[in-house]
């Protein structure tokens, strides 16, 4: 059995290299919001906003498939080796195919799509540029995600920290380079946005040479039962991911009812620093999994249980952090995405900010949580939290309290639903913890 010191020095550094791989990521969600920002202006950031909730459902598919595909790779990669290299083969076959569907259908119904996300006659142009190009790269963003999970869980953290911070580093030169000297405005983002999985997938090609290595493609077979199951352990993750495009959706809508563009503009700066945190617990969580799922499939319940505890610390002392920066900088955090000096945008991202990121507390643990369920089998759990938390307690809490105390409501609907979530899910999780071993 592995003891808990050296428990504790290997997760550290899955958690060091994942949060490092996913603060790649979340600078280059930045520095397309603060370009777009600058080369479109506030009705580009609302346009972008408007399109952001595509991003999270081909990345939920890609994570679905690669956790939950994953999740069974390393609980099986020490007594089933064989189940495991036939499931990245089988699972990777389906991505690909979900990917062309989903490209085909969303280029075919564009325009109905774009009206069904809440764009109206001054978003609908900048908006439609953006997403004609996504929408082309949709398979690129699955695959990626997918095959970044089988790499992690392979024993390779290094190589998916070195691919997703190239990647972000590629989104950030070319953003620039296509926006600005070649003048190229949403299209150039976009353009820009769906190479970027292409290089981290050139570079995690480069797995093939790893000492360790178990992944290895495959004769495909027509043998759906490992990737049905890897849907249902992944589809916690989808729902999770998935979430936050519907509450940007959601709240599009409910802020376009209650304010106008620019309040949009406004939420669209919180929404991306809020994925920036988001990402970053997922980082931390991703960084645990691989561990529990390792250690759970060995039965070393002690270690289940520290890979949990520390996972769950190192995400709160990311949150604390974060919110402390963004009480304390926020004017200046503000005034990088106004180029253009807007008053009605920083009167709504001001009123904002202290408000919705004190949910950074609760999603913090919420986020090690439910993939923890994953990590350990038990995705009905992590589908029911899922639900709960992205779903039926936000979008409820939203419609409440929007209607009660207007775009204050809006801000805190956040905070009141991860807050509601995390008390559940630490009785669920407590329960877990202590059936471990009977």
């Amino acid at each position: 059995m592995t003891n808990s010191p050296q428990i504790k020095k290997e997760l550290t550094g899955y958690i060091i290299r994942d949060v490092f791989s996913s603060l790649g990521l979340s600078i280059y969600i930045l520095a397309d919001t603060y370009f777009i920002a600058y080369a479109v202006g506030p009705i580009g950031l609302a346009a972008l906003n408007i399109d952001l909730p595509l991003f999270n459902l081909f990345n939920g598919l890609g994570l679905m498939l690669g956790i939950g595909g994953a999740t069974i790779f390393s609980i099986n990669k020490v007594n089933h080796p064989e189940k495991s290299q036939a499931i990245f083969t089988e699972v990777l076959s389906f991505g690909i195919l979900l990917g062309l569907i989903i490209m085909s259908l969303g280029l075919i119904f564009i325009h109905p799509l774009l009206h069904l996300l809440g764009a109206n006659h001054e978003t609908l142009g900048p908006s439609l540029a953006y997403l004609r190009v996504i929408l082309i790269g949709s398979p690129l963003f699955i695959l990626n995600n997918l095959v970044l999970s089988f790499v992690r869980n392979d024993s390779n953290p290094h190589l998916t920290m070195i691919a997703t911070l190239s990647q972000s580093l590629f989104v950030i030169i070319f953003d620039y380079l296509l926006m600005f000297p070649l003048h190229m405005g949403m299209m150039g983002a976009a353009l820009a946005t769906i190479c970027s999985p292409l290089v981290s997938l050139l570079i995690l090609t480069q797995h093939r040479h790893h000492p360790e290595r178990l992944l290895t493609l495959k004769k495909l077979t027509l043998n759906f039962k490992p990737t049905f199951k890897a849907v249902q352990l992944g589809f916690p993750s989808f729902l999770t991911e998935m979430s936050t495009g519907v509450s940007i959706f959601v709240f599009n809508i409910v802020i376009l009812h209650l304010a106008d563009n620019y309040a949009v503009a406004a939420y669209g700066i919180i929404a991306n620093i809020l994925l920036v945190g988001l990402s970053l617990f997922n980082g931390v969580a991703v960084g645990v999994q691989p561990i529990v799922s390792r250690e759970f499939g060995k039965r070393n319940w002690h270690n289940v249980k520290t890979s949990l505890r520390i996972g769950l610390l190192s995400a709160l002392g990311i949150a604390t952090g974060l919110y402390l920066v963004l009480l304390g900088f926020k004017e200046p955090i503000i005034a990088i995405f106004n180029h253009d000096h807007n008053q009605l945008l920083v009167h709504y991202a001001a009123a904002g900010i202290p408000l919705i990121f004190i949910s950074f507390f609760f999603s913090s643990m919420n986020i090690v949580n439910n993939l923890f369920m994953t990590a350990i089998a038990q995705p009905r759990l992590s589908f029911f939290v899922a639900i709960m938390r992205g779903y039926v307690l936000l979008i409820g809490s939203v419609l409440l309290l929007s209607a009660l105390f207007g775009l204050t409501g809006v801000w805190l609907s956040v905070p009141l639903t991860e807050l509601v979530v995390l008390i559940g899910g630490f009785f669920i999780t407590h329960s877990l913890l202590n059936t471990l071993g009977e």
